[in-house]
């Protein structure tokens, strides 16, 4: 996909106002958030790995609160107000 975005200079116009116009043109074009959307594109996860997920994370919860109640491990304390 290529698109472009061309300019050309006006009689009396600075090369700061040039590329003013330019970076103007680009942005109206959508190119930058395309690529932006692109770049950072993540798949989604199927069920079955969403499900293993959230049983590991279960487990994991379970284990930690074992461990704090044979005091093993203490319970995690928060520094100030809980932000949400």
């Amino acid at each position: 996909m290529a698109t472009n975005a061309e300019v050309s200079k006006n009689e009396g116009e600075s090369a700061v106002n040039l590329i003013r116009r330019f970076s103007k043109r680009v942005q109206g074009s959508g190119l930058i958030q395309g690529m932006r959307s692109r770049r950072y594109y993540s798949r989604i996860k199927s069920r079955e790995v969403r499900r293993k997920q959230t049983l590991k994370v279960i487990k994991r919860r379970e284990d930690v609160q074992e461990q704090i109640k044979l005091g093993k491990m203490e319970e995690r304390t928060t520094r100030g107000p809980r932000r949400r």
